[in-house]
């Protein structure tokens, strides 16, 4: 009996059917719930920006609505992985993450909407695949600028099409560029706080960047001979000609400094290399060996006694006999190409000093040094960069060497290096030490041992980990594999160079003290805890210097009243008429609360002076809650100046919940200092009247003005007695305004009176800040003072 199709046919079509339900099995199993968000994108919760960013791209292209339009749960599925995505590439979300799950990220929304499947096939990460370019995001930038190269960096956005137009010229030329300089990328879309910071604010943007002078931005047309003209002006290294009255005297100068020579000579016959390379090479030398070139047509005698007949390239290491190059280990070089030539040299410069056991204590008791700690002998590594850190290192009085752990196990044991790695000693014995746990990388090496030698972080063990010591300590508690514990590193020692002397600083490595991490219930990485005496307070906030330090401040000075049923009744519910309250009732279990409470926390001293601020523990307090009515947490509630109703408070419904959108919604209740003026009354009073006048001009349409009008109050509270403030609505007045010179809103001005009537235009004010605006007003005031003492003065002596 003959089969209905074909045999083959037959099987071909199972084959098809048995890949089609793999292939659905697997992309259901990629979105299942109960993932959590690193399964989902499938990486390990040790992976770096570039590579979530790599692996999220790799599933849109596959998961993407635009590509499964048959399957309703497409959208959905979607969803998943982009929140995945949206959150993990964020350092503060992803380090809510990891410690409380979803549960932390309740009032965040990030993942609601996505692009469309053309955007993350050709504009999404435009330079991850690239690895000439290495893309910087917020916590490696500043490592990356200040590690003493020269770095060329292209600030971009995914959504620029000249950004796109650039980007295979900007790959070309870092392939052209390798070893010279660091060719740099910073995706804006992804870094947005970073590029505003660097006054970044067209798209594609060029800077140099090199340590000791200001950044430069590149106006040339986009062309790779132009950038590479533009980048080598950079270069400060220099290439020497050579001839028969210096070349003796040049090379036994640099051979007694330790330096060797690499030289081009130039004869009739053969290809010598292009005067651009030989800068390039230069560069790429700098600090370790000294280029040089000869011109044979003119120095043919000493070429002849170099037994130099065609054009070649040499390196003279030191020491090297120049009268006889087979035994004086002269180097000969059968290439053109730079890079080919760099790398040879590098192999042929000696490694690093290896210190003993014996000598490791004197080394470190009164030097500072950098240490690569092994296990055995390794060989010479294959990062050749790494030579360079002895000549980057030089201005820091940082010296390089490697240990041999299995030479003095004991000594790596006391240490707690149980792996390779790279310690900094910072001078002051063996006790006080760092352990390198960024990328093995030239920049992060050099900006790690500069950070590290001039701040006071330590690294802890069971021997010197706090107890109950009268001097407070903040220790981090950390996981080297944790992208957020490296990024909060490099600003914990900032921090520690601004509380020298009040606050020690330690680091805790909990995947090697396990047992320490967990009788301090460490859940999640990092985990920063202060610990006073008895007390210890852990730090939620973000991985900035600028709020661990803020944190510190609140500690020492608490700007949030901690409040128990019998203190908010007296001072809340009792409160005087003039005063405002904010009260947080919350939970401490509860994820959202936790991620408020640094946010509160910083509100509250944006408002010192103007609203007092308090919180109530609804775990601790419940019948006061349920008293309170209070249904979900956090509740945050606001309290006005009394009014007829004698227990009167506003519910906050505001989507964020961060410190300035919490200040700007409090300050809307507090009562009005400045007058609403009148082209009438601005006249009369600003104008012809004998006081001094700053004046807010708006519209009542403007957001700005609308964010603005809260700041403008605190500014007229803080001024009054001295200053009078006023508003003026430029769409009620135009002419006015027109009359006074304003172009955008809001605008400020400030109108003294010095004896006379004043200028409709005023004088004015570049900022918005009402702490700043009030320092300058203040500052005017007493000038004019001043003006009219010596004024008066004069007067009476005639």
């Amino acid at each position: 009996m003959e089969p209905l199709l074909p045999r083959g046919k037959c099987l071909t079509n199972l084959k098809r059917l048995f890949l089609l339900s793999l292939v659905l099995i697997y992309l259901i199993a990629l979105v299942s719930p109960d993932q959590d968000y690193y399964g989902l994108l499938g990486i390990s919760k040790e992976a770096t920006s570039r590579e979530i960013r790599q692996a999220f791209k790799k599933l849109a292209l596959k998961l993407h609505p635009d590509k499964n339009q048959n399957d309703p749960e497409a959208h959905e599925n979607f969803l998943k992985i982009n929140r995945a995505y949206e959150v993990l590439k964020d350092e503060d979300l992803r380090k809510k993450y990891d410690k409380y799950g979803e549960k932390g990220l309740d009032d965040q929304q990030q993942g609601g909407r996505y692009e469309s499947w053309h955007y993350y096939r050709y504009d999404f990460g435009i330079y991850d695949d690239d690895p000439e370019i290495i893309t910087l995001d917020r916590g490696e930038f500043d490592a990356a600028v200040t590690s003493g190269e020269l770095w060329f960096i292209n600030f971009y956005s995914p959504r620029c099409s000249h950004c796109h137009d650039l980007a295979p010229t900007w790959r070309e030329f870092a392939k052209e560029m390798d070893g010279l300089i660091r060719i740099g990328a910073v995706n804006c879309g992804d870094n947005r706080m970073l590029c505003r910071n660097k006054g970044i604010n067209s798209y594609p943007s060029l800077y140099v960047f090199k340590t000791g002078m200001n950044p430069v931005k590149y106006f040339g047309d986009r062309s790779k001979e132009s950038l590479m003209s533009f980048a080598m002006q950079f270069v400060t290294s220099t290439v020497t000609e050579l001839w028969a009255g210096n070349f003796v005297s040049a090379v036994q100068t640099a051979f007694a400094s330790g330096l060797g020579w690499l030289i081009t000579f130039c004869a009739e016959q053969g290809d010598c290399l292009t005067s651009r390379t030989r800068l390039k090479l230069a560069g790429m030398l700098e600090g370790l060996v000294n280029v040089g070139w000869m011109d044979c047509a003119t120095q043919g005698e000493l070429c002849d006694n170099l037994d130099i007949s065609t054009s070649t390239t040499a390196f003279f290491p030191p020491g090297a006999t120049l009268t006889n190059k087979e035994r004086g280990g002269v180097l000969f070089l059968n290439t053109l190409d730079a890079r080919e030539i760099y790398l040879e040299v590098m192999q042929h410069l000696p490694d690093f000093q290896m210190i003993s056991a014996s000598s490791l204590q004197d080394h470190l008791a009164h030097h500072r040094w950098l240490i690569f700690f092994q296990f055995g002998e390794t060989g010479k590594s294959d990062d050749h960069d790494l030579k360079k850190l002895g000549y980057l290192l030089k201005a820091e009085n940082i010296q390089v060497g490697k240990f041999d752990c299995l030479s003095a196990p004991n000594v790596c044991n006391d240490l707690y290096v149980y792996q390779p790695c790279v310690v900094v000693f910072k001078g002051r014995g063996i006790n006080d030490y760092e352990i390198h746990h960024g990328k093995k990388i030239l920049y992060d090496i050099v900006a790690f041992a500069k950070e590290s030698v001039n701040s006071h972080v330590v690294t802890l063990g069971p021997q010197n980990f706090p107890g109950k010591e009268k001097e407070p300590w903040l220790v981090d508690f950390f996981a080297p594999w944790c992208p957020p514990c490296r990024a909060l590193l490099p600003e914990l020692r900032k921090a520690s160079k601004q509380l020298y002397g009040q606050l020690k600083f330690g680091t805790l490595d909990c995947t090697v003290h396990e047992g320490i991490c967990n009788m301090h219930n460490i859940r999640a990485y990092p985990t920063t805890v202060v610990f006073n005496q008895s007390h210890t307070h852990e730090y939620e906030g973000h991985h900035s210097s600028e709020q661990i330090l803020e944190f510190i401040e609140d500690l020492m000075n608490p700007s949030v009243v901690s409040l128990t049923p019998e203190t908010f009744s007296e001072l809340v519910k009792r409160k005087k008429a003039n005063e405002i309250w904010m009260v947080d009732f919350y939970a401490p279990w509860c994820g959202p609360c936790q991620a408020l409470m640094p946010e509160w926390k910083r509100m509250a001293r944006l408002l010192n002076g103007l609203v007092s601020v308090g919180s109530v523990d609804c775990q601790k307090y419940f019948s006061l809650c349920h008293q309170e009515n209070i249904q979900g947490y956090p509740e945050i509630r606001l309290f006005p100046q009394k009014s007829a109703s004698s227990y009167q408070y506003y519910s906050y419904n505001g989507w964020n919940r961060d410190a300035h959108s919490l200040r700007r919604w409090a300050l809307g209740y507090l009562p009005r200092v400045s007058l609403d003026l009148t082209p009438q009354s601005f006249t009369d009073k600003v104008l012809n009247g004998k006081e001094h006048w700053v004046i807010d001009f708006y519209a009542p349409w403007c957001g700005p003005c609308q964010n603005f009008a809260p700041e403008f109050e605190i500014l007229a509270k803080a001024v009054k007695g001295k200053v009078k403030a006023g508003k003026v609505d430029c769409q009620a007045y135009a002419q006015t305004c027109q009359s006074a010179g304003i172009r955008a809103y809001p605008t400020v001005k400030f109108y003294p009176y010095q004896g006379a009537k004043k200028n409709a235009f005023g004088e004015h004010i570049d900022s918005h800040d009402a702490k700043a605006i009030a320092e300058l007003l203040m500052e005017k005031v007493e000038d004019i003072k001043k003006k009219r003492k010596k004024s008066s003065r004069n007067k009476d002596e005639l």
